[in-house]
């Protein structure tokens, strides 16, 4: 015969938040909510582009939507810190005016 011992434990709802994730703006430095970002994306063959889903391959880095922030970035050279390359300036006139598309 074996002897059963219950215990009365009473479970409380707690109701778990989703983990938001945050991520840092190269430009203003600044944490805030990854969907509230632009992602710049370097590709493995050198060409960088604005992932606009978030998910692409690549290194990437974060900007505010501000296009502000992508012009301090390129001043205090937080692109290249990020990427670990220099960035040519086609490359960053491209990325200003994809990033004025966005802004529209």
């Amino acid at each position: 015969m074996t002897d059963t011992k219950t215990k009365n434990i009473q479970t409380e709802t707690v109701q778990m938040s989703k983990k938001i994730p945050m991520r840092m703006c190269i430009g203003c430095r600044q944490m805030r909510e990854k969907r509230e970002m632009i992602r710049v994306v370097r590709q493995q063959d050198g060409t960088f582009f604005i992932d606009r889903t978030g998910k692409k391959n690549g290194r990437g880095a974060y900007l505010c939507k501000n296009p502000d922030c992508l012009n301090t970035a390129v001043k205090n050279h937080g692109l290249e810190r990020s990427f670990g390359m220099s960035i040519p300036k086609e490359t960053v006139a491209d990325l200003k005016k994809e990033m004025s598309e966005l802004a529209e």
